[in-house]
């Protein structure tokens, strides 16, 4: 399921990157040494990037504020949310705003970050990549040294998931523009509805402990 939502990430940062001509919709780093730059160089750009920040950050936020009011439902109630919020973006960008629709994909992605959380801190990121590359190397040096064999494999697939969808998402963009967002917006109501049979972010089911 992870690997599946790092997908609907990558699909929809994709979309969002070649909407804007290189900006991120969820790839933070990318864009906080976007805005660096353009501050050093006085350029326009770096208002923009300071907008998809901030409003990463708002959506990260709120996600976490739907979960806890969803209590044992918080995973299907952010994903309904992103869905939702997806499904905004792409009527923008129907519309010809697709500024004001990349800037509600940051905001979804933030959301969609707060899936997977225990104890109040996120457990999984599904939209960056850095942290599970770093656990990736890691665990493969486990494995070499013979202490967890396959520790390596769902940090793979996370990756694997992300570069994945990035593709479709850049394939979908290139045949349809940014009509393709509606097809994120469809799947990641498909996946809300999978996550309710699943009972994913479901509280009363604790995610795996730590090694």
């Amino acid at each position: 399921m992870a690997a599946a939502l790092s997908a609907a990430a990558g699909y929809v940062d994709a979309v969002g990157f070649l909407m804007t001509g290189g900006f991120f919709v969820s790839f933070m780093s990318g864009n906080s040494t976007r805005l660096a730059v353009g501050l050093a160089d006085r350029a326009a750009y770096a208002g923009f990037a300071l907008g998809l920040i901030v409003l990463f950050v708002v959506g990260v936020a709120t996600g976490a504020l739907v979960g806890r009011m969803a209590k044992d439902r918080r995973g299907v109630a952010v994903l309904a949310l992103v869905a939702l919020l997806l499904a905004g973006a792409a009527i923008l960008a129907s519309c010809g705003a697709d500024r004001f629709a990349v800037l509600m994909l940051a905001l979804a992605m933030g959301a969609e970050n707060t899936i997977f959380t225990e104890d109040g801190e996120v457990r999984i990121g599904l939209t960056y990549m850095t942290g599970t590359l770093v656990k990736l190397g890691k665990r493969i040096t486990a494995a070499v040294l013979g202490e967890d064999r396959l520790g390596w494999a769902p940090y793979l697939l996370l990756w694997l998931g992300l570069v994945v969808g990035a593709a479709l998402g850049a394939t979908a963009y290139h045949y349809v523009g940014s009509q393709a967002l509606w097809v994120a917006a469809c799947i990641m109501a498909l996946l809300a509805m999978v996550a309710a049979r699943l009972r994913v972010g479901d509280t009363s089911s604790p995610l795996p402990e730590r090694r």
